[in-house]
């Protein structure tokens, strides 16, 4: 009733205040024609309220509508949403009730339109008016978790105090009313691990979570309001999953360990490994190995495998069944990457013994040196160049049988002997070859002296040493040239030399002339060249156009060689400035090597046996045809003829006589000059037929028989190898006869009587051409 009249009375005075701000000149017009217009009047109320989920019966009592309009026939009524359902009011006096229990979580604000109508005309008698009716909040509501589940995870070892994860939990009540929406922490389950503060925030309460003991827990938060209420809606679970740390030290699985090694393992292969097992997870395994003990330290080495956290060991020198059968050292497992404050009373070493047997293989012979170097002068052969020696490692001691490999001596210059001594059987040439680098083989002999599998194989480099063996030459061709009308003392060339042998710093060469009965001279510089200069002067190129001038070059050796160089000095016609205006083609001289005229000799030599033996042959199957070869051998062999003859009609050329005597196996006498033989036997040619006809299959093989008939009977016909020509081709041929002789078709439009009159030679043609196609034709 005093949240009515309150609002009675705002309504008065809001009403009040509007009509007078409004037009205060209105108010004497209004009191001037009171019997003209009636009095404004308005709603006399404001807005209501009421307490949500009252326990009380129903209808609740909201408030009071009520207007200025005191008829007797007005009545009130409500629109909107919720009239007529939630509430309702009284037609006569305008109170308003709520017919259900309201929630202020799920509506907090009604709105509504009250009206005054007439009774009888439902008419208005003032305009709506919209008003609220507003919920009042109870602490009614338990607080709820955001989600019923969370996940968080904290690193394990982590101090106390650590923060995991906040949880928060809402209350459905009105934040505005004091301590309605307050929510308070407490921990049902996982409180000997954990904490939460007011906040909602999940702390450790101890420093010692080990991951390797449980990985993860499992926390109940409960959630109450600040009047304590709670529920199980009120509750959520937290699961916390402990991160891993390195914290754990590599401990090995076994105390020692004992490895069986062939002796020939290759430097750096895996021999085996050792393993540790650390609880950590993989990627928090820094395993580091090392060999901490043993005499054999600098023999092998450890690696660390990161994918399997695994120790391999690795020779990293040669192992020798013969010299040492075991070897035994100390291998240490740490992890430098853990924390210092991790450390527990466990201890940070651990160690672990390696034994290592080695196993005898059956070796390759070993040479005492990793290769060899000898040197031999050249021109010589030594008794011995040097010696090369291996021997087996084994203990059986087997022979050593040496060989050079033809790919590195394909002169064949060396020979090595079974004791491994070297020789050369060729002087050697230091300037062709300075080097020899042969590659000698050592192979173990089994008890019957044979060759086994095992070889080992050295470089033996054999240095050729100089001798003083080439006479000096030119350092370079020269081609001076002197004008014909030079002057006495004139330069003609400037020459130098070089020698094929080691030159020493300190070489000296000298240069003369070998005669002197020229018009040149030579002046030695006494620096390893010398000058040609003209000696008289006034040279004749009618009589020499070229001068060879010999020249003498000697050097300082031991012994000490000269050779003969030749100088070629072209005599050139010059103009007034002394300018060269021609010069005669100097031809180079060509010198032949005592070697290559060996060669040219031999190639001569061969040639003219291979020459003597085709000769003789020839001579030799003269001899054998002359004597010895019967009439049939004569027959096989006759392949060609020189001879073609005159013609088809000429067969008095040659006498065929011989031949077909061969074939009847006796001999005739010999045909006289007036003694001709018959014609050509003469062979129907069957008639052309009409296009699309052709003739039977054996057509062709009849006329082939009875052409064979007729030569074996023909003795004075030529040979049976002889005929090539056939005038007819044939009717399996689709094409009929291609032939030129049958292409006088009775129906051609084309007349060869012309053929007549192009004289003797075309007269058989003309024969062939003109005549009727059933006529007979002769072979």
């Amino acid at each position: 009733m005093l949240v009515a009249t309150l609002g009675t009375c705002l309504g008065l005075l809001a009403a009040a205040a509007a009509a007078t701000s409004a037009n205060p000149a209105q108010l004497d017009t209004s009191s001037m024609m009171s019997s003209h217009r009636r009095q404004k009047r308005d709603w006399i109320w404001n807005q209501m309220h009421i307490d949500e989920e009252k326990n009380t019966l129903l209808p609740h009592y909201v408030g009071k509508i009520k207007s200025s309009a005191n008829s007797k026939n007005a009545k009130y009524l409500l629109r909107g949403d919720s009239a007529g359902k939630v509430f309702r009011v009284d037609e006569k006096t305008g109170d308003v009730y709520a017919f259900e229990r309201l929630d202020r979580e799920k509506i907090s604000e009604y709105h509504l339109v009250a009206l005054i109508v007439d009774k009888n005309t439902n008419k208005n008698l003032e305009p709506p008016s919209s008003f609220t009716i507003k919920v009042h909040d109870v602490d009614d509501n338990l607080p709820v978790f955001t989600r019923q589940l969370f996940n968080a995870s904290v690193p394990e070892m982590s101090p106390a105090g650590t923060s995991v994860i906040r949880v928060t939990a809402v209350d459905a009540d009105d934040p505005t009313v004091a301590d309605h929406t307050t929510v308070m922490y407490h921990i049902r389950k996982g409180d000997d691990k954990f904490s939460i503060n007011d906040f909602g925030v999940i702390s450790t309460k101890t420093a010692h979570l080990d991951r390797e003991t449980q990985a993860k827990y499992e926390i109940v938060v409960e959630a109450r309001d600040a009047q304590g209420k709670q529920g199980e809606s009120g509750t959520a679970t937290v699961l916390v999953t402990l991160q891993d740390v390195n914290d754990n030290f590599p401990i090995f699985t076994q105390a020692k360990y004992t490895f069986a090694v062939p002796e020939d393992i290759r430097v750096g292969s895996p021999l085996g490994s050792v393993f540790v097992e650390d609880p950590d997870e993989p990627q928090n395994r820094m395993t580091k190995y090392s060999i901490v003990q043993g005499e054999y330290r600098d023999t092998f080495t450890i690696e660390t495998d990161p994918t399997r956290n695994e120790g391999i060991i690795k020779p990293i020198k040669p192992l020798d069944y013969e010299r040492i059968r075991q070897y035994s050292f100390t291998v240490e497992a740490t992890d430098p990457t853990i924390n210092l404050r991790y450390l527990s009373s466990s201890t940070a070493r651990n160690i672990t013994r390696i034994i290592i047997s080695v196993t005898d293989v059956d070796e390759p012979p070993v040479f005492q040196q990793p290769f060899y170097h000898f040197q031999l002068r050249e021109n010589q052969k030594k008794p011995l160049i040097g010696l090369v020696l291996a021997t087996d490692p084994d203990a059986a001691r087997h022979s050593i049988g040496y060989s050079i490999r033809r790919t590195s001596d394909k002169g064949q210059f060396f020979r090595i002997t079974k004791q491994g001594n070297i020789y050369n059987e060729k002087e050697l040439d230091r300037e062709i070859y300075p080097w020899y680098n042969l590659t000698v083989e050592a192979k173990e002999l089994d008890s019957s002296g044979n060759p086994t599998d095992k070889e080992s194989i050295v470089q033996v480099h054999i240095e050729v040493l100089d001798e003083n063996d080439n006479a000096p030459e030119f350092a370079q061709p020269y081609e001076p040239k002197v004008c014909e009308h030079a002057a006495p003392g004139q330069l003609v060339a400037r020459i130098s030399a070089t020698d094929k042998d080691i030159t020493p710093q300190d070489v000296r060469f000298r240069f003369s002339l070998s005669t002197e009965d020229s018009n040149f001279t030579l002046m030695d510089n006494r620096d390893n060249t010398a000058n040609i200069t003209v000696k008289y002067g006034q040279f004749d190129r009618e009589r020499v156009k070229v001068h060879f001038l010999p020249v003498l070059i000697s050097d300082n050796g031991r012994p000490s060689l000269t050779g003969t160089n030749t100088l070629a000095v072209a005599v050139c016609k010059c103009n007034e400035r002394g300018e060269f205006t021609f010069c005669e083609e100097v031809a180079p001289q060509v010198g032949v090597s005592i070697q290559a005229l060996v060669a040219i000799f031999l190639c001569i030599l061969t040639i003219m046996v291979i020459t003597l033996l085709i000769f003789l042959r020839r001579r030799l199957r003269k001899e054998a045809c002359a004597h010895g070869k019967s009439v049939p051998e004569i027959h096989e062999q006759l392949v060609t003829y020189d001879e073609e003859g005159g013609g088809e009609m000429d067969t008095t050329s040659y006498d065929v006589s011989v031949l077909n005597s061969v074939r009847r196996g006796g001999a005739q006498p010999p045909r006289t000059p007036d003694t001709r033989p018959p014609q050509y036997a003469q062979v129907q040619k069957p008639p052309r037929r009409g296009p699309g006809v052709h003739s039977a299959p054996g057509e062709m093989a009849a006329m082939i028989e009875v052409k064979k008939d007729e030569a074996d009977r023909d003795g004075g016909g030529p040979p049976y190898d002889t005929l090539h020509i056939y005038g007819y081709e044939g009717a399996e041929s689709i094409a009929e006869s291609l032939s030129s002789l049958g292409t006088d078709s009775s129906a051609s439009d084309i007349d060869y009587d012309f053929l007549n009159d192009w004289g003797s030679r075309f007269k058989m043609l003309a024969e062939l051409y003109s005549s009727d196609p059933r006529e007979e034709l002769l072979y």
